[in-house]
C-alpha cells in the first residue's frame, strides 16, 4: 500500500515538474492511529526527499479532523495558502486524473491579479497545459458521421469537490 501510493505520488510530482509546474509542496500526513505510528518509518522511506511526511503526535488534535477531512483525502492549496480543492475518495485515487487536474488548475489560476509568488513563465506553461487538455478532448469527442450531421457546441465545466 505504501509503495503503490508513494510511487504514484512521486510519478505525478515528476510529471508535473517536467511540464514546468515547479515549487509545489507535497506533504503526506500520517494517520494518528497506533498502527500508522509504528509504520511511520516505512512511509517515510517509501517517498522521495521531495515529499514531506508529517507525523502527528497522538496527543495533538487530529489534523484531518481540524481540516474537515479524512484519511486518503487530498487538500490542494494555491500559492497564497487558500484551499482550492478538497478531494475525497474515490476522487483522491491517483490512478484517476482528478488530483493532477486539480493541482494544475490551482497552479494556473490567477484569482487576485499580479502575485509575487507566481513563477516566471507561468503563462506559457499554463497555456501549453490548456492546449494539451483541449487536444485530448478533441481526440475523444465523437466525430459526426452521415450526410446530415450537425456540430454541437459542448460546454464542459470543471466540478469542484
Amino acid at each position: 500500500c505504501f509503495f503503490t501510493f508513494s510511487t504514484r505520488l512521486e510519478d505525478l510530482r515528476v510529471k508535473l515538474e517536467n511540464e514546468g509546474l515547479v515549487n509545489i509542496s507535497y506533504v503526506v500526513v500520517n494517520h494518528q492511529g497506533t498502527y500508522s505510528q509504528r509504520k511511520f518509518h516505512l512511509l517515510k522511506e517509501s517517498v522521495s526527499d521531495y515529499i514531506s511526511v508529517y507525523q502527528q503526535d497522538e496527543q495533538q488534535a487530529d489534523v484531518w479532523t481540524t481540516l474537515n477531512g479524512n484519511k486518503d483525502d487530498f487538500l490542494i492549496y494555491d500559492r497564497c495558502g487558500r484551499l482550492v480543492y478538497h478531494l475525497g475518495l474515490p476522487y483522491s485515487f491517483l490512478s484517476f486524473q482528478y488530483v493532477e487536474e486539480s493541482i494544475k488548475i490551482a497552479y494556473c489560476e490567477n484569482k487576485c491579479g499580479n502575485c509575487s509568488y507566481t513563477e516566471p513563465g507561468i503563462d506559457d506553461i499554463c497555456e501549453n497545459i490548456t492546449k494539451k487538455a483541449e487536444e485530448k478532448l478533441a481526440e475523444i469527442e465523437p466525430k459526426p458521421t452521415g450526410q446530415h450531421s450537425h456540430h454541437h457546441n459542448l460546454h464542459r465545466r470543471r466540478q469542484h469537490h
